[in-house]
């Protein structure tokens, strides 16, 4: 047998989103990081197919955002509306006026899933203006506002779903709870950065699982999408990205840190547990879950850490996110 033939069929967005067709049809869908080329626009492209009501795209650049907007218009599907929108999920002013904006809009009553697919990896140690390492704005702060912003209209759903993007870069960091923002800049180390800004959003999911899933019928769940190539890391060397991070995992002792190659999916195949996350009807049974190559993760068989599945850290980042935000959100 050839080795083409031997290769394992992965699952795509493509096919999954057909399978849950009915599941897609008539939804209102809010997506933030959909430049193309990337996991959102697979996700995006995927759905457009299967007629849902109106499709949100969300991105820093508008350009780019535009470009996939333009793709779901060119697949000549008349039943689908498409509206786009400019944020900088790095800035919490930006955030909450980009909230604003989506709050007005009146032929946007309600939202039945919102996908927190934007972030970045792996940059040089960068403070933002209002006193955040940069991962953790983007990839966490930034996304936790904008998501309890659009509580309102997303809990107007019949049955709200909302899918944070976490990785299996959790590992590299738990929650840095007296020093998030990496205050001595001789102690930041980007990778661990980021894997604390993904343990970040896996514990918020299980958060809003915990806070709104029974009181308001809402779904929540984190996925890892696999190692896929995309512009997330498109600013890095990878030959010396990958040393970097390979000596980041031999550092925490991880056998990650000794693979000589890592096996890339395509945006299609990555963007699976997506769909899988946000449509399959059964796994709502495990509201907060983790997901990985569309199933629930295994703590014994995948890599996943008690940091990033512990309600009492959950509860512990809320509290410490509300004092940095600046702002409650009882429920």
């Amino acid at each position: 047998m050839m080795d083409s033939e031997k290769k394992e069929i992965r699952q795509t967005a493509s096919r999954l989103a057909a399978h849950y067709s009915e599941a897609i049809r008539g939804k209102v869908i809010l997506t933030t990081g959909v430049s193309p080329g990337g996991l959102g626009a697979a996700f995006v492209n995927a759905t457009a197919q299967m007629r849902p009501a109106m499709l949100i795209l969300v991105g820093l650049d508008s350009a780019e955002t535009q470009q996939t907007a333009d793709s779901v218009i060119s697949q000549s599907l008349p039943d689908v509306k498409v509206r786009t929108l400019q944020i900088d999920l790095s800035s919490l002013a930006a955030v909450r006026a980009a909230a604003e904006m989506v709050k007005g809009w009146t032929d946007v009553p309600h939202i039945d899933l919102l996908v927190n697919n934007a972030g970045i990896s792996a940059i040089p140690r960068t403070i933002t203006d209002e006193g955040f390492e940069k991962q953790l704005a983007t990839n966490y702060l930034g996304p936790f506002l904008f998501t309890q912003l659009l509580i309102p209209k997303i809990l107007a759903s019949d049955a709200p779903r909302i899918v944070n993007v976490g990785s299996d870069g959790h590992i590299l960091s738990p929650i840095r709870f007296d020093d998030p923002n990496f205050r001595d800049e001789s102690l930041h180390h980007t990778w661990m950065a980021y894997g604390q800004s993904k343990t970040a959003q896996m514990l918020t999911t299980i958060s809003l699982a915990e806070k709104l899933g029974a009181k308001h019928n809402l779904s929540a769940f984190s996925v890892h999408p696999g190692a896929v190539t995309t512009n997330l890391v498109a600013h890095l060397d990878w030959e010396q990205g990958y040393v970097e991070m390979s000596r980041t995992y031999r550092l925490l002792g991880l056998a990650q840190g000794w693979k000589k190659d890592f096996e890339f999916l395509t945006p299609d195949e990555g963007a699976a547990t997506y769909v899988f996350a946000a449509f399959d009807p059964d796994i709502r049974a495990h509201n907060g879950a983790y997901l990985v190559n569309c199933r629930l993760a295994d703590p014994r068989k995948d890599d996943l850490r008690a940091w990033a599945t512990s309600p009492v850290e959950a509860e512990t980042l809320w509290k410490l996110t509300e004092k940095l935000i600046g702002q409650e959100f009882r429920y």
